[in-house]
């Protein structure tokens, strides 16, 4: 279990969002009692993302939710910006993240996504240990580090200085990176950062994302989910193809 960080938590920026969440939750099995047995009803896949704090306590986590045999995947998070302990310092180089992943292997039976920190200095290399592991996915990538400065106190906005930026003002970001990654592995990659639109989903399946992630743009739109995925129907006829499938790495062709 995780209390989450003290202080602020999130903090607006012209283009996007800051947060300082510390992964607040109930723990495994708290998680598993309280959360779980309502996916039941839930007419999607259910994927849990888990935290890489150490090998053991990673590794204990995916084998309680592992015995609950309801989720799809679990998403490794190796990338957290913003937790005391490792966190993503695991996803900095190649050989850390190769470390963590084979940890999470051998614990969890299922399908593995791992999601990268975009902070590290050679994407490429990170996905190819990620991949050489036995990882089935890579979400690429989590919030980059940024900092707000609360101008009442002339005090950073949050305690622990730094945080993660996520919205709008990522995305070119987000693209260049899901690029590099895509090239370098064979294994399928979901993109993830910025997206807000339909037309930003499609530039991530063009560069080869197999999925795409959406987060901060539920903040100021609950529908973008729905808008996005009716608004993605357009490319397919755009771009001469039968299928949205079709459209999955059509730019580096």
């Amino acid at each position: 279990p995780r209390c989450g960080n003290k202080g602020v938590r999130l903090w607006e920026t012209p283009a996007g969002v800051l947060n300082s969440i510390g992964l607040q939750n109930v723990g495994a099995t708290g998680f598993v009692e309280k959360y779980l047995k309502m996916t039941k009803t839930c007419p999607v896949p259910v994927i849990a993302n888990v935290v890489m704090e150490n090998a053991e306590e990673t590794s204990e986590t995916l084998k309680i939710l592992q015995d609950t045999g309801v989720l799809a995947a679990a998403e490794l998070n190796i990338s957290c910006p913003n937790v005391d302990g490792d966190g993503m310092a695991w996803g900095i180089d190649p050989s850390s993240a190769a470390k963590a992943v084979r940890a999470a292997r051998k614990a969890w039976e299922g399908e593995l996504w791992v999601k990268m920190t975009p902070q590290t200095p050679c994407p490429e290399d990170v996905a190819r240990a990620i991949e050489a592991e036995g990882a089935d996915a890579i979400v690429a990538a989590n919030t980059w580090l940024g900092m707000g400065m609360d101008m009442q106190r002339a005090r950073p906005s949050f305690d622990r200085v730094v945080a993660g930026l996520s919205g709008p003002a990522i995305f070119p970001l987000a693209l260049r990176l899901l690029w590099q990654v895509c090239g370098a592995v064979s294994i399928p990659v979901i993109g993830c950062g910025g997206v807000t639109t339909s037309s930003d989903c499609a530039a991530m399946m063009l560069a080869g994302a197999s999925a795409v992630e959406v987060g901060t743009a539920f903040f100021r739109n609950l529908d973008s989910g729905k808008e996005i995925s009716e608004g993605l129907q357009k490319y397919v006829s755009q771009y001469g193809c039968s299928r949205l499938e079709d459209i999955i790495g059509l730019a580096r062709k």
